[in-house]
């Protein structure tokens, strides 16, 4: 239950989306400045969604699962879903060249 509270949590303010993505917070800056970065404004802070920023950074990436690893994390998890996507896009390549 902890983990989907953490992973749908808000937050708050440019310093914490970018200790969250584990950047400075220019970097992340120049991110929302230069794509669809998922932020929005509440009042005078930006927020964004754990959740929707672990999403972006897939599609950033090039379409292949990214997690960013918090506290609350569950890393053998995260890594049993690693290896079945890549066991899952190699059976798939497979088929493709027989």
């Amino acid at each position: 239950m902890a983990k989907q509270k953490a992973e749908s949590a808000v937050l708050k303010g440019w310093p914490e989306i970018a200790k969250f993505l584990g950047q400075p917070v220019a970097v992340v800056q120049r991110w929302a400045k230069q794509s669809k970065f998922p932020v929005s404004r509440q009042g005078r802070f930006v927020v964004a969604n754990a959740e929707d920023l672990n999403e972006w950074l897939s599609r950033e990436s090039g379409g292949g699962p990214v997690h960013v690893v918090n506290e609350s994390t569950d890393l053998a998890g995260d890594l049993r879903k690693a290896l079945a996507d890549v066991r899952q896009r190699s059976e798939g390549e497979g088929k493709k060249s027989k």
